[in-house]
């Protein structure tokens, strides 16, 4: 496979589920493990690799159950270290935590070079979860639940471990935001990094019968630029539906915290969710279409409408 990969050819489906599944189970000589895997980040990964690799991963994800409620819960992936704008994705969390929908966010709980969210739900009294079992129990409660990757994926955690020592990690990444312990029975939020990866991913998350909602965001943030909106798209039984167009002109209504002010970042959101700082409009377009996406409403315009009175801005609806 490595001279396969050397010369540029592709791997077959199969071939990417065998070789990713060694790569999970520590089944590759840490030498042979550095080649493939700068290998692998310096191409773009095809449709039929990442079909490979997202099958090799799903059974290695520990299963969570849904609560029991009449909405999907949404899962969220948290995997960015943000050093340019502040990490503004507990505000969703919370805004939709608050309404009753299952919010389950999985992640690291280190920020590398910026903040990460996992620092500003602790700022915000939200801590890890401990277990899998503790994470249940906080999601059969209501309560938002944070997993490391670690407890929810080990062989996903030792995996993104790795760019410590051979740097890269664009790929474990993209891994670790599909990771799904609900096992298609939640929504998703798919960030993606670029116009190329969006499309492999929309392909992927047709195929595979996932309920999603995918965009395009900075290092693959899992909220939307608070700035300017991207496109926002519903996978939903292998048909896509596109909720918002992308916004070329940015529009904030209140200065955002400074990309590195941990402290100042928690108390921007806290001011967002007391209703003093009005909460960006491209955020309040995604909180609707989680809103549609999880089911707490029945089409788009009833989100939006719930949006506007949630966030208290007419520009949301």
């Amino acid at each position: 496979m490595i001279d396969a990969l050397s010369a540029g050819q592709p791997l077959s489906g199969s071939e990417s589920e065998a070789l990713f599944s060694a790569m999970f189970d520590g089944g590759v000589p840490d030498l042979e493990l550095g080649g493939l895997l700068a290998l692998l980040e310096q191409r773009h990964i095809l449709p039929q690799e990442a079909s490979g690799a997202l099958a090799a991963l799903s059974t290695r994800v520990f299963q969570i159950s849904p609560p029991d409620t009449q909405w999907r819960p949404v899962l969220m992936p948290s995997y960015c270290a943000l050093r340019e704008h502040p990490n503004l994705a507990p505000l969703l969390a919370i805004s939709l935590q608050r309404l009753g929908i299952p919010v389950l966010v999985h992640g690291t709980l280190s920020g590398e070079r910026g903040v990460a969210a996992a620092y500003i739900y602790r700022e915000l009294g939200i801590m890890p979860c401990a277990s899998l079992a503790q994470a249940q129990e906080e999601l059969n409660h209501g309560h938002l639940t944070f997993v490391p990757t670690g407890a929810l994926a080990p062989a996903l955690a030792d995996l993104m471990a790795l760019r410590v020592r051979v740097g890269g990690g664009a790929l474990a990444r993209l891994l670790a935001r599909l990771a799904d312990p609900f096992a298609a029975a939640g929504l998703q939020l798919v960030p993606a990094e670029n116009a190329h990866e969006r499309a492999a991913l929309r392909e992927l998350l047709c195929d595979a019968q996932k309920n999603a909602l995918l965009f395009e965001t900075r290092d693959g943030d899992p909220v939307v630029d608070a700035l300017c909106r991207p496109e926002i798209e519903l996978i939903r039984d292998g048909a896509v539906l596109k909720l918002f167009d992308t916004e070329v002109t940015p529009r904030c209504a209140h200065p955002l915290p400074a990309a590195h002010d941990l402290k100042g970042t928690a108390r921007w959101i806290s001011g967002v969710l007391e209703g003093r700082i009005p909460m960006p409009v491209p955020i309040a377009n995604q909180f609707a279409c989680c809103l549609y996406g999880a089911g707490y409403a029945q089409d788009l315009n009833q989100a939006k409408a719930i949006a506007a009175v949630e966030t208290g801005s007419l520009a949301a609806a």
